[in-house]
């Protein structure tokens, strides 16, 4: 009774630990229900690694199972970080989007008790076959990524998500499983990729599966595949490991993944692809004991000892047992599972003893050229043995031998100088000059790491119970929010001064200039220098000049106009230039811009890059000024309008209900805006009348008109939406009216307004509608595909226009396509068809 009492106690305090929405990375603190599953898990020297295509590909349940239930060291390797996907919560899209998608895949793996390990390739957007996929992702390199993190992680089982017959849908995840496949024998072959082998030996897993799996239309799973229930219920984390595969899938925010938690038995089904299949037992002819380590014949007992005798109540009891486990397995002759218990078991004896190690700084930037303060507490909150003996970070270094009292605060800090040198932190995937479809990594010893590198690491020794050990600790920026409380971010080091433009795009046309603004923003409290500040050269002869004339305290906003537009030849239109401040100080090129991203359930994202603008020059006219847009899931459209010269307003619920439509020559609504605004359904009747009444209302993509059990009233006839895509952003586009006013009026469309485009066409194409009531404009279609002829789909309706596309506007104006613009103006113009 007095242990089940105590069992309680620890899932009661496990349960207020969970993560929650909102991301702050405190020091890691284990409930001793946490640290009763780390002691058994020494006695566990078995691994899974899973591999798919995408982050929210990985089935989280499973991972989760293996993770807290068998207690095996579970990896997910995710070929790309979901770069080319959509984003439900902002307007990022790209290499954007995958540093959010990243962060999201790692609180994933926080939750689950997964490890997480990434590929070079890149997520270029749907892609229909592998075929496909490969022509950019340089199939050779990505396998051998997959074949070093199977070296390095030395997996006893391999399992993929989808098969290499394609039922997995996306070019893809078919890649993910083929590749998988032919990884499990390269990697056991010491001739593939052997400039491998000076850092990792050859490995051969025992086996690869395929998990099969029923999604929607598509069962792939049988009574006759190997299969076994994962639907358990954990006493000790009170959770069933479907209510935790939910709460980690909930994690991909920016895709919508919120999830309901499952309870009871799920079975899961496997198909082995490769290596003896399992007959009994995942793990069949695999040992799992410390069996499989030569001479370690005595750790099993130790750790059933430690197990048997664990006190939940006083964790502490058990760190003199720890350090006896640990200098036996350093005892041990060097190897991958010593290694990896080594580190297990130190973690443990961290945790067990309640220490608080903690380094931070108030500052969240450490300013090249400047100093930074790092504040050091440590409290040794249950009084076991232990002595300070030394703490480093970077070029600071200094020696202790403090003892560490029973719960009293020991605080210090340390102020350094940030050298020149000091590299930015950076995201090491993006710091070379990417392919179409992979980063560009040299260092082997990067590649298959998830995150970034920490700013500073800061290297705590201590001597405990005869022991000494060294504890790595990033240094955060720690701070309190008055709503929040304590939060933790990242600290980052940045240069002087960092560059903000205020658009990638510089859209000219012959009626119109635009300038452009470079904001420079000093990073540090000190002042910067006098000096000159240039943005080019365009085209290799332009330079525009400004300076700075005072020293700069504080943002400094410069203007650069196109007064000697003329000078700059047509050749130099739509050519991307560096077109960012470059202040020359002591010598120094200081020309980066700052990008940040900022959601709660993430850290900060702050990452560089060299500041370019592309120059379009297009001779689109456009029929009408005031745009009404319902912003969506969020994109960059607007931003392209205003350059166009339209003027925008924003719409919000509060507008919509309050404010007359008929003053909007066009309402645009953003990307997937009837998936995320739920109220959109509340003003149908209000938008229709606007139409009715001579309006013009353009709908951008939806993944489907229903929103939950209510259907979505989107048009004025009745649709469908599809999952139909172009993926070819070369697809031939056919046209099937070209007399229509959207082809001709302000301006005639062409092919040539087809050329240029990226990632895709069109997506989420309108169907099952009435041609009575609906014109279709274009056709167009994937190699080997029928043609489709729902990606711009308009109806006449009383005095105005509906439209619905599918056409990427949100992909290719944001990227300069001169076509896509000239095509939106005609849109935007179809209620106002002079000369038709």
């Amino acid at each position: 009774m007095k242990k089940l009492l105590l069992l309680l106690i620890a899932n009661c305090l496990l349960t207020l630990s969970l993560p929650k929405g909102l991301y702050a990375q405190a020091p890691q603190s284990w409930t001793s229900a946490d640290m009763y599953l780390a002691l058994r898990k020494l006695n566990v020297l078995g691994s899974v690694l899973y591999i798919a295509a995408h982050p929210d590909d990985e089935n989280t349940r499973l991972i989760a199972y293996f993770s807290k239930d068998k207690m095996y060291r579970t990896g997910y390797l995710s070929l790309t970080r979901g770069d080319g996907g959509q984003n439900l919560i902002g307007n990022e899209q790209g290499i954007e989007l995958g540093l959010i998608r990243t962060q999201e895949l790692l609180s994933a793996r926080r939750v689950d008790g997964g490890e997480q390990f990434f590929s070079r390739a890149f997520d270029f957007g749907y892609s229909k076959s592998p075929d496909e996929t490969f022509t950019k992702w340089d199939k050779e390199k990505i396998l051998s990524d997959v074949v070093w993190v199977i070296r390095q992680f030395q997996p006893d089982v391999i399992i993929t998500r989808f098969p290499t017959t394609g039922e997995g849908g996306h070019g893809h995840h078919t890649a993910s499983a083929i590749l998988a496949n032919e990884a499990f024998t390269a990697a056991a072959d010491p001739n593939r990729f052997p400039e491998q082998l000076k850092y990792v030996k050859p490995w051969q897993a025992k086996r690869i599966l395929w998990n099969t799996f029923n999604f929607g239309s598509t069962n792939t799973t049988n009574a006759d595949q190997f299969h076994f229930d994962v639907g358990g219920y954990n006493p000790l984390l009170g959770k069933s490991y479907g209510e935790i595969a939910a709460i980690s899938r909930s994690n991909h925010k920016s895709q919508g993944f919120g999830s309901t938690a499952s309870r009871g038995e799920a079975i899961e089904y496997f198909r082995t692809t490769g290596g003896v299949a399992p007959t009994n037992d995942l793990m069949d002819d695999v040992e799992l004991t410390w069996n499989r380590v030569a001479g370690a014949g005595n750790i099993s007992k130790m750790v059933d000892s430690l197990s048997a005798s664990f006190d939940l109540l006083h964790p502490e009891k058990t760190v003199k047992g720890l350090v006896r486990l640990y200098q036996a397995l350093k005892s041990l002759s060097d190897g991958y599972w010593r290694s990896k218990k080594m580190a297990e078991t130190q973690q443990l004896i961290e945790q067990c003893s309640g220490l608080f190690l903690d380094a931070t700084s108030t500052q969240q930037f450490a300013v090249q050229g400047d100093s930074v303060r790092i504040n050091f507490s440590l409290n040794n909150r249950l009084g076991v043995n232990a002595t300070l003996k030394k703490v480093s970070v970077d070029a600071f270094d200094s020696t202790f031998d403090q003892i560490l009292s029973r719960n009293k605060n020991i605080n210090f800090g340390k102020s350094f100088y940030v050298s020149y040198k000091k590299s930015f932190t950076m995201p090491y995937w993006l710091s070379g000059k990417m392919e179409q479809g992979y980063f560009n990594v040299t260092n082997q010893a990067k590649i298959g790491q998830a995150d970034v590198d920490p700013a500073y690491v800061a290297n705590i020794t201590l001597n405990i119970e005869g022991q000494e050990l060294s504890f790595d600790k990033s240094i955060k920026y720690k701070f309190t929010d008055p709503v929040q409380g304590e939060l933790y971010q990242p600290m980052v080091v940045v240069p002087i001064f960092s560059v903000f433009t205020t658009t990638p795009i510089v859209y000219n046309t012959k009626n119109r200039l635009n300038s452009f603004n470079i904001s420079i923003r000093p990073n540090t409290n000190f002042s910067i220098t006098n000096g000159p500040v240039y943005a080019g050269p365009f085209c290799d002869t332009i330079y525009l000049r400004d300076s700075i004339t005072n020293n700069l305290v504080k943002d400094k906003v410069l203007s650069f106009d196109f007064s000697n537009y003329k000078r700059i030849k047509p050749a130099c239109m739509d050519k991307i230039f560096p077109a960012a401040g470059i202040v020359q100080k002591n010598g120094l090129v200081l020309d980066w811009e700052q990008i940040r991203i900022s959601y709660n359930h993430i850290p900060d994202i702050i990452y560089f890059k060299r500041p370019e603008i592309k120059f379009v020059y297009n001779d689109a006219e456009i029929y009408g000024k005031k745009i009404g847009y319902i912003i969506g899931a969020g994109d960059k459209v607007p931003e392209a309008l205003e350059q166009m010269g339209y003027e925008v307003t924003l719409l919000t619920e509060k507008e919509l209900a309050k404010i007359n439509l008929q003053q909007f020559d066009a309402i645009i609504t953003g990307v997937r805006t009837y998936n995320t605004k739920g109220w959109m359904n509340n003003y149908y009747d209000k938008l229709m009348k606007y139409v009715n009444d001579g309006g013009n209302l353009i709908v951008q993509y939806n993944t489907n008109n229903n929103i939950g059990p209510v259907r979505a009233r989107i048009g004025p006839y009745n649709f469908d939406i599809v999952n139909k895509r172009v993926t070819d952003e070369t697809a031939e586009v056919t046209f099937l009216k070209p007399d229509h006013p959207v082809m001709n009026f302000p301006n005639k469309i062409t092919q040539e307004d087809f050329k240029g485009w990226i990632q895709e066409r069109s997506i989420y194409h309108a169907t099952n509608f009435d041609k009575t009531n609906f014109e279709t404009i274009f056709s167009m279609h994937d190699p080997g595909e029928a043609a489709d002829e729902g990606s711009l789909v308009i109806a006449k309706y009383g005095r105005g226009y509906f439209t619905y596309t599918g056409i990427v506007f949100f992909r290719e104006l944001p990227a300069g396509v001169p076509g896509a613009y000239r095509l939106l103006a005609n849109i935007i113009a179809l209620n106002k068809k002079k000369g038709f």
